[in-house]
């Protein structure tokens, strides 16, 4: 099978869904204004950010694709626990342990393992240059 171009907005269309389900061409101006949208309709599926990990490492992207699979594990996370990750990681927010034990969070709870990986290696440098 063969894959769709990038990017799959314009090229796949017809095939990407929010994380709601409501399919990429229902999110149009004329449905905000009804209010047949909200928020959660407009949020991409993490479906549509492997895809395009995909085609990132294919093309040689690897950074870029490791940066889409990352957002494919957050994209099921409640927003909140999203900004706490965020502001965790800024440079002497939490200790060590606390950064250790939101990686674990992440992966235990949410099965974001390349973000619990993440957080993790920034748990260690942040030790080692003592930023934490």
């Amino acid at each position: 099978m063969k894959r769709p171009a990038y990017p799959l907005g314009e090229h796949a269309r017809e095939t990407i869904t929010t994380v709601t389900g409501k399919p990429l061409t229902e999110l149009t101006l004329e449905a905000v204004r009804a209010g047949r949208l909200d928020a959660r309709d407009v949020s991409i599926h993490p479906d549509t950010l492997r895809a395009q990990a995909e085609i990132a490492e294919e093309a040689g992207f690897t950074q870029l694709a490791a940066n889409f699979r990352r957002a494919a594990e957050l994209a099921l996370i409640p927003q909140d626990k999203v900004l706490a990750v965020y502001e965790a990681l800024r440079p002497y927010r939490v200790r060590y342990e606390q950064l250790l034990a939101l990686a674990d969070e992440l992966e235990g709870n949410y099965q974001a393992t390349e973000n619990a990986r993440l957080v993790r290696e920034a748990a260690e440098a942040y030790r080692e240059r003592g930023l934490g």
